[in-house]
């Protein structure tokens, strides 16, 4: 059943963007330690608007006898681990490090290495739990489709993430003592398999960030940004510009990382996302050092270069989390005559940042490759709710691969002019 949330809790809500509420915990983070595991609760629904403004909504029920509830329901466990991240010494000095790599120079940075507690990628009920978090980012609580973390989930309905709006959206989920906070992203709604409203805003960054220039399949195709110069070249300085200015989710999400930062000042913060919002959720992981589990995301390697984003040392803070019957992840849904193609998405990068976690149904499942395998219901229902014999084989829960190398190898891309 859904609540609808007092106004004042909204109105407090927007304003702990700016100013961190008072049951905010200020603890400084304690050493962490290895395989614990970690509660968590829904604290917040965060979406933009049109105009890319970030708004948050807590997850409060409205009467006091609700809240006695709450207290009885369990909360979500997960595993954690250490994870090492490399992050940026100051977002001053990575975005002057960006300015200086867009105009050909060379920025050093001083790498912060540290260890933090991250979720256990090595085991199988780790990934499921996460992946239901970021499944749930596609539905509202209590509707069609919701995963029920726990055994009931009592959840108020903010406003700001209504049925019509069309932008960037998810979940804020935290320990009791606010020192770990989980942002979960949503991926693209495709028409073909579900769609919603943030359809078009979707397609234009799936477009933006993951074709190799401009979204220029053929000539019947109406590219999102004019850098074309014929015969498979592209002007490398255009779509870097292109994709800068128009990329309207990767400043969105920067933002909503900063917000998060302001209302948890101490805590240690992870992303987690599916398809587009996997794609994000890694982009941010390189941002701010974040550890980040990336669920079947197309590959991201090309727009954070294209971005100038500076190349930590290391990026073994970012796991990424597919299965090669899924066309989007493994770089295969290209093509005029595609599903994606046909679609009208130009989903052509292969190469990803970080770790990989690959399941081979091709193999192992005898699956066909097809754009129905990408929703994260698949993953969830077929592939993580059970052991996987391949990987258990090997004394492992969750299989490992190496990822692809290549993007756009039929391209070239330089100063062409038109």
């Amino acid at each position: 059943m859904l609540y609808p949330i007092p106004l004042l809790n909204l109105a407090l809500s927007f304003l702990n963007i700016f100013l961190p509420s008072s049951d905010v915990a200020q603890h400084p983070h304690a050493k962490p330690t290895t395989n614990n595991t970690l509660n968590f609760r829904l604290r917040h629904m965060h979406a933009a608007t049109s105009s890319a403004h970030i708004y948050f909504a807590d997850v409060l029920p409205e009467a006091s006898s609700l809240a006695n509830e709450l207290t009885l329901i369990p909360s979500v466990s997960i595993g954690t681990s250490l994870v090492r991240t490399t992050r940026p010494p100051s977002q001053e000095a990575f975005t002057t490090a960006r300015h200086m790599s867009k105009h050909g120079q060379n920025a050093w940075l001083d790498w912060e290495e540290s260890e933090v507690l991250g979720p256990d990628v090595t085991r199988r009920e780790t990934l499921l739990l996460l992946a239901k978090m970021t499944g749930n980012t596609y539905v509202t609580p209590g509707s069609n489709g919701w995963y029920n973390l726990t055994d009931k989930w009592n959840v108020g309905m903010p406003v700001g993430w209504e049925p019509d709006d069309d932008g960037f959206r998810g979940y804020v989920f935290a320990t009791e003592d606010n020192s770990t906070v989980v942002l979960t992203i949503k991926g693209t709604s495709v028409p073909i398999i579900g769609g919603g409203p943030t359809t078009e805003k979707d397609k234009l960054n799936d477009n933006l960030l993951f074709s190799c220039c401009c979204a220029r399949v053929t000539r019947g195709w109406t590219p999102v940004c004019g850098c074309y110069r014929g015969d498979w070249k592209c002007n490398q300085e255009c779509v870097e510009t292109a994709l800068i200015d128009e990329s309207l989710f990767y400043p969105t999400g920067v933002n909503l990382y900063n917000n998060i930062t302001s209302m948890y000042p101490s805590a240690n913060i992870w992303v987690i996302g599916h398809s587009l919002g996997g794609a994000l959720a890694s982009l941010l992981g390189i941002t701010f050092g974040a550890p980040v589990v990336a669920f079947e995301p197309p590959g991201e390697r090309m727009a954070s270069q294209r971005l100038h984003l500076p190349s930590p040392p290391s990026i073994h803070h970012i796991t990424h989390v597919w299965h090669t019957a899924d066309p989007i992840a493994m770089g295969t849904c290209t093509g005029k005559l595609s599903t994606c193609g046909i679609a009208g998405y130009a989903m052509e990068s292969r190469c990803h940042l970080g770790n990989i976690i690959e399941y081979d149904t091709v193999t192992n499942l005898s699956w066909s490759v097809r754009l129905t395998n990408h929703p994260i219901a698949t993953v969830i229902e077929h592939i993580l709710s059970k052991p996987w014999p391949a990987a258990e084989e090997k004394g492992l829960e969750v299989p490992k691969s190496k990822d692809r190398t290549i993007d756009c190898f039929q391209w070239e891309f330089g100063n062409f002019t038109l």
